[in-house]
């Protein structure tokens, strides 16, 4: 056979490589489309339908297997999670990866489509295919690059508000077990303090001291409140600040008087300016002085405090699309009397909060509601206190989580400062999540028998009140008569039915529920 003849019989002879790719790709353009969304929603299955078999089948099962993955954890492994979610270290490759498998989803989409466009197309169907597949890969970057940023702006609030244990300085944190914080805590105590550092103010005062007794086993809470001109607030007899000030924190020279820089809001500035260093090396040392008075006050071992900065608290609240509360009575939105520690002089309010039920408030407004005294009470203000953070837990749910949640990061980076290290901070998730499902109440000290005024409250007896609240209190007996039920609606937002009625009397010293304390009664005056 001569050379030109083998060559004849080459050129006639089929290629393999061409007959393997010809069925598959012998398909329409608006098919090839249809195959194209496919293989985004399923990655791999369109390299699979493509030809190139060995390469689809890996990255189907890639994709499949961290789909049950995934799944896996998300239902049975909580504490792996939360832990995740509170390791800067772990949120930084994390978010790398959310990248990675971004990137690696878009090359999957975009295979695909090439291999399974037919070979020969118009202008318009190339044209249409580059733009939807165009279209599926912003549609993958989008949600990609917002998975990105909200997982490092958690990093980003994890690190800039809770230090590591090793980090940071307390003189008053506990130690406890990094594996299990609760395991001899059966109440851990939580210091909340509203800071006010703001335009015209010298100084920073901490308008809201309340403490939050919680139950480490069932979550169930206590919120206990403090009033702002408490004075002569004591000290443990072991603390170096019992020595200075062993009849409370006043001025005997100054007589039985009313001393607003020796009210308990003017602690967290004045004691280290005085006696700075006396509790030793600590990065908040009025949070301190303030843990370690309130728990001598009240009759408890006070763990850990968190300072809410009040221009932060009204960015988270619009963060999260406002609170939902009763308004009872009018409240002034400012106003000052001109005396006491960082007052301006004396004006009225610029305007009122009209009492209703139901009323949402944005973060400005709620602001007000929280701290707006003018005329009313401080109990009264307290309660609107309690009432606040009660709505607030209660409006935050994960669709606002996932909508906002940059938002409410950002927000709490101006808004929380802590001693609460971040190696328990997966536990304490962990419990808050309990408290949000479990009953939260208010303890009533008495104020009209305890403290009519601030001059002299009496400590003693509102320590047996508290200890008399937050007892466990003893299982019925077979034999005791069941209570009659009442039906009551639960309130979906923090707050009760419109229809006005009285609120239940309480009886000092018992845990009145939030429900029932934040409930609308317009009979109510604020006085």
């Amino acid at each position: 056979m001569s050379r030109s003849t083998r060559a004849a019989g080459r050129r006639a002879a089929p290629r393999a490589s061409r007959s393997r790719h010809r069925t598959p790709r012998a398909r329409t353009a608006s098919k090839a489309i249809g195959l194209t969304l496919l293989s985004a929603l399923v990655p791999g299955s369109g390299l699979l339908m493509g030809g190139r078999k060995k390469l689809g089948a890996f990255v189907l099962t890639i994709s499949i297997g961290l789909l049950l993955i995934g799944a896996y954890v998300g239902l049975t492994r909580r504490d792996s999670i939360l832990a995740f979610a509170v390791s800067p270290r772990q949120l930084l490759i994390a978010s790398a990866a959310v990248v990675g498998l971004g990137i690696c989803w878009i090359w999957v989409v975009v295979a695909s489509h090439k291999l399974l466009r037919p070979v020969s197309m118009t202008y318009t169907g190339r044209l249409a295919g580059s733009l939807f597949v165009g279209l599926l890969c912003f549609g993958i970057a989008v949600p990609t690059t917002v998975a990105a940023q909200t997982v490092m702006a958690q990093r980003d609030l994890v690190g800039s508000v809770f230090q590591s244990e090793g980090d940071s300085k307390s003189a008053t944190r506990p130690k406890v077990d990094k594996k299990d914080p609760w395991a001899n805590t059966p109440r851990l105590n939580l210091l909340l303090l509203g800071a006010d550092d703001g335009v015209g103010r010298q100084g920073t005062r901490t308008d809201t001291v309340i403490v939050a007794s919680i139950d480490t086993k069932t979550g169930a809470t206590s919120l206990i409140s403090l009033s702002r001109n408490w004075m002569r607030m004591p000290f443990p007899a072991d603390s170096p600040l019992h020595k200075v000030y062993p009849d409370g924190f006043w001025n005997p020279d100054l007589g039985n008087v009313e001393q607003p820089e020796f009210y308990l809001d003017a602690m967290y500035e004045n004691i280290p300016k005085l006696h700075p260093g006396i509790l030793g090396e600590t990065d908040n040392e009025g949070a301190d002085v303030l843990k370690v008075a309130v728990g001598e006050a009240l009759g408890l071992d006070i763990d850990y405090y968190m300072q809410v900065n009040l221009a932060g608290f009204r960015q988270i609240i619009d963060a999260v699309g406002g609170i939902t509360v009763n308004v009872n009575y009018k409240v002034p939105i400012g106003g000052d009397y001109g005396d006491g520690p960082g007052s301006n002089s004396h004006k009225k309010p610029s305007g009122y909060i009209e009492p209703g039920p139901d009323q949402k408030l944005d973060g400005y407004h709620a602001l007000w509601f929280a701290r707006g005294r003018y005329g009313l009470t401080d109990p009264s203000r307290q309660e609107r206190q309690r009432c606040t953070i009660h709505a607030l837990v209660n409006s935050v749910n994960p669709a606002t989580l996932v909508t906002k949640y940059q938002q409410i990061a950002a927000a709490g980076k101006q808004l929380l400062r802590t001693d609460i290290p971040q190696e328990i901070l997966g536990a304490f998730i962990e419990l808050g999540l309990k408290v949000k499902s479990a009953p939260v109440s208010n303890v009533d000290l008495d104020k009209s028998k305890n403290f009519p005024t601030g001059k002299n409250p009496d400590y003693e007896a509102m320590r047996a009140l508290i200890q008399k609240a937050i007892s466990p209190k003893p299982k019925p007996t077979a034999s005791a008569s069941a209570p009659t039920a009442t039906a009551t609606k639960k309130p979906s937002s923090g707050t009760t039915t419109k229809k006005p009625s009285s609120k239940p009397t309480v009886t000092p010293g018992t845990a009145e529920n939030l429900n029932d304390a934040c409930a609308y009664n317009p009979t109510e005056s604020g006085n």
